[in-house]
């Protein structure tokens, strides 16, 4: 689904676009909830079973296919060099980052993502974002720091090691079956929470057992 964008100007970062020039336009394209999941399940059993990144693979894909259909060009969030995902996300949806970094959207919650970007050559005007309400600002008892066994999540930024180092552990079955239990503790956005078997599909890979 489109999730916004915006015209590239001085001072942006302006990766080529589909005819090699500086690119113009951005327009970022996700997920809302887990909709695409059986469409992505559907395409994965027609794939190998040692696939790598099947997921990346998939929205590279589908969005490519877009991308050729209207004259753009494709970029994902695993392209490298890395290009600014999150902060052309903050700009084109006028959203936060939660305390657990990911972006707090007023209606999905923490149950949302960015799957690519279509990159054009000329100016396409597109409404700007809505003034938004950031949730965690109302949020007192921040439930998302307070859930993890490790306190993987803190004022202090993300411990990663640690958090690899549980979810990988013999107490670390709920994380790896239901996925981060911070996330889960977020009451915002809750129709639109990932089933179990998508937080487990991304917990496995996050974890690389």
């Amino acid at each position: 689904m489109p999730r916004g964008g915006f015209v590239l100007g001085e001072g942006d970062a302006t990766p080529a676009g589909p005819a090699g020039r500086p690119a113009r336009s951005v327009l970022l394209v996700g997920q809302a909830g887990a909709a695409p999941w059986p469409h992505f399940q559907r395409w994965l059993k027609r794939q190998p079973t040692d696939l790598e990144g099947p997921l990346d693979t998939w929205s590279r894909e589908i969005i490519g296919g877009v991308a050729a259909e209207f004259g753009a060009r494709a970029a994902s969030p695993s392209d490298k060099p890395y290009l600014p995902f999150q902060q052309w996300a903050m700009r084109a949806e006028g959203l936060k980052p939660s305390p657990l970094g990911i972006l707090m959207h007023p209606a999905y919650g923490l149950w949302h993502a960015y799957r690519g970007a279509l990159l054009f050559d000329v100016e396409i005007e597109m409404q700007g974002p809505p003034e938004q309400i950031h949730l965690c600002d109302l949020c007192i008892g921040k439930p998302c720091l307070k859930s993890c066994p490790v306190g993987a999540y803190s004022e202090a930024g993300f411990a990663h090691q640690a958090c690899l180092a549980h979810v990988r552990g013999p107490m670390g079955a709920p994380c790896r079956t239901g996925g981060c239990l911070d996330r889960n503790a977020c009451p915002q956005g809750l129709a639109f929470k990932y089933p179990s078997q998508v937080q487990a599909f991304h917990m496995k890979s996050f974890g690389g057992f």
